[in-house]
């Protein structure tokens, strides 16, 4: 998993939405988490965690890193879940369902790189949930051409 990093110095801190990655690939994951701090960067960067790939170090998911990436992020506003293919929405909806997550936890839909990185940069602003989850779906109208 990615740790957040920035996440403020000295006094209150304003509570942030935490962004999770969810890849069959724990490398895609911690790529695409790091591109998106990066991108955000200049200013308080949210919690993200990358969970990705099997608890032995393989393809696939794992539900044990997703809840426990989770937890790490989860600072009181809620956290954002972005999944890239199949199983791993699965997984974050079965999580869901059997509310193994962190309250105020929702599966966001979105494209994985651009939808992490509209969420990573509009939760660093301090947006609420919502408004995080908003942000990242509205990647699927970006157009390249």
């Amino acid at each position: 998993m990615t740790p957040g990093r920035g996440e403020g110095g000295g006094g209150a801190q304003q509570a942030l939405v935490g962004v999770v990655l969810v890849s069959h690939s724990a490398e895609v994951a911690a790529s695409v988490a790091e591109l998106a701090q990066g991108l955000a960067a200049g200013g308080p960067v949210v919690p993200v965690a990358a969970a990705g790939g099997t608890s032995a170090g393989g393809l696939g998911t794992s539900a044990e890193l997703v809840v426990a990436a989770a937890r790490e992020v989860d600072r009181g506003a809620g956290v954002a879940l972005l999944a890239d293919l199949g199983s791993s929405v699965l997984t974050v909806k079965a999580l869901l369902l059997e509310d193994e997550l962190p309250p105020d936890s929702l599966l966001v839909d979105a494209p994985f790189v651009e939808g992490a990185v509209a969420a990573v940069v509009t939760a660093s602003a301090g947006a609420p949930l919502a408004q995080v989850a908003e942000a990242a779906a509205e990647a699927y109208t970006y157009r390249k051409a």
